[in-house]
């Protein structure tokens, strides 16, 4: 990582445990039905009309490979307390279903695995591949979990023919599994991060005090596709004297504070919309995309591999740049904004922003614990929207979005450009983030998703610049 901090006044060291990779299990197990939760889940959500969009069509079905993806989403739930342990998991799952697929397909690119050597039959199963390889991810990194995915297992094997082709699918699924857990192992989940806490005009601290970021770890981690976690840094936040920075701390004291008078109703009900886990929020946009379109299982299993695999490396990328930085949050400028040097910036010792507990949300809303430079969620976003934006081709692409803050509300976008947009704006509506600060972390993930298209999952007559 680059240089972490301005000179600060104390270190603190994020002792998370570092995570060790389990044993991988390669056992079937025992037990057939799935969940009720899955089959009302994979409900489409209503929306625009399906369409075909298959490279071609001999593709299988993709409807195992979604009960797969939901499942992961569920069994990953169990990586946190942090969201970015989900987002690495249900990542390394997507990552090998795709290889798993190609390794059968043959149309793309594989990710890790080195298909000469495998040499999988063309005619394997294609759902064995899926199950398989989300199966022996997920009991590595869920070990507690292993009975009822083996369970599941199970069940989808069940329905596959017993013969060669469902043991060549097994086959590439294992492959696909192990080259993941091999290429993930030791690259810093969970490690002891350490940082400096300042004291001085900008210099981050956590609000409240003692507060201690759970995501440190993120800043080091191995990237999925990107050379390294500072490929792609940002500028820097804007100095405390420029005009700038005193545009923006003027629009998000005024309209991030618990208290505003000029924030809408809407803007207050959009901004706590968009304060959710990541990992629930675009893969449900992504299930609800492949059944609507009507892509079969290569198509969706690049669809996800290229979106997740981005937005972790989203998140690595920002984090590294906050780490980096290391700039105060909203909170302490404005109650310290005595102290900035800037004379058009005037202090409010008793500013809270939106994001605050006494907000009525569930779970509760906080100021997170962490450095404001740059967005993560602006840098997850455009990762993850740049890659479906390059997916389809075209920015014009209805997604619908469901928020754990709404569970039972569905909100339409038409263009993915509109919903990076209104994310840069939740953010400043929160009171969490500076204007600039959500800009930048858009325009780092975003830079991810072009680095991501330019170089994997590509035709395989395609050589990367």
């Amino acid at each position: 990582m680059r240089a972490r901090s301005r000179a600060g006044a104390g270190t603190v060291q994020n002792t998370s445990p570092q995570h060790l990779l389990p044993g991988r299990a390669r056992r079937r197990g025992a037990g057939f039905a799935l969940t009720a939760a899955l089959g009302v889940a994979l409900t489409a959500i209503p929306g625009a009309p399906a369409t075909a969009h298959p490279e071609h069509s001999t593709q299988a079905s993709a409807t195992v490979l979604l009960e797969w993806n939901l499942r992961a989403q569920a069994v990953t739930t169990s990586l946190r307390p942090t969201a970015h342990g989900q987002t690495r998991g249900i990542a390394m799952v997507a990552g090998a279903v795709y290889d798993a697929v190609y390794a059968i397909d043959r149309g793309r690119e594989p990710y890790l695995l080195d298909l000469r050597g495998l040499r999988i039959e063309r005619g394997a199963s294609t759902d064995a591949a899926v199950a398989t390889a989300a199966h022996h991810v997920l009991v590595a990194l869920a070990p507690a979990q292993q009975a009822s995915l083996d369970s599941a297992l199970a069940a989808t094997l069940g329905a596959v023919p017993d013969g060669e082709a469902e043991d060549e699918g097994v086959r590439a699924g294992a492959a696909a599994a192990d080259a993941m857990l091999d290429a993930r192992e030791g690259d810093g989940f969970m490690a002891p991060f350490t940082f400096d806490l300042g004291t001085g005009p900008g210099d981050w601290r956590p609000f409240p005090a003692g507060a201690l970021d759970p995501d440190a770890w993120v800043g080091n981690l191995r990237p999925f596709l990107i050379r390294s976690p500072d490929q792609f840094p940002s500028s820097g936040p804007n100095s405390l004297s420029s005009a700038k920075y005193t545009r923006d701390f003027t629009e998000v004291k005024e309209l991030g504070s618990l208290t505003s008078t000029t924030r809408t109703a809407d803007q207050t009900k959009t901004a706590i919309f968009w304060q959710a886990a990541p990992a629930p929020l675009w893969h449900g946009m992504a299930r609800d995309l492949i059944t609507r379109r009507g892509l079969g299982a290569a198509d969706a299993a690049r669809l996800l591999a290229s979106m997740s695999l981005a937005g972790a490396d989203g998140a690595i990328s920002c984090w590294n740049d906050k780490y980096h930085w290391q700039f105060w949050r909203p909170v302490t400028a404005i109650r310290e904004a005595d102290t900035d040097g800037n004379p058009a910036t005037t202090a409010d010792p008793t500013w809270l922003p939106l994001f605050d507990p006494s907000t009525p949300s569930t779970p509760p809303l906080s100021n997170p614990p962490f450095p404001e430079h740059p967005s993560g969620h602006g840098c997850v976003t455009g990762a993850t929207l740049t890659a479906v934006k390059n997916f389809f081709g075209t920015d014009k692409v209805t997604i619908n979005l469901v928020s754990g803050r709404y569970p039972g509300e569905v909100r339409t976008f038409t263009r993915l450009s509109t919903v990076m947009d209104e994310v840069i704006d939740a953010r400043v509506w929160g009171g969490i983030h500076f204007r600039s600060s959500d800009v930048a972390g858009t325009e780092i993930g975003k830079k991810v998703g072009r680095w991501t298209d330019l170089h994997y999952f590509r035709p395989v007559h395609h050589r990367s610049r």
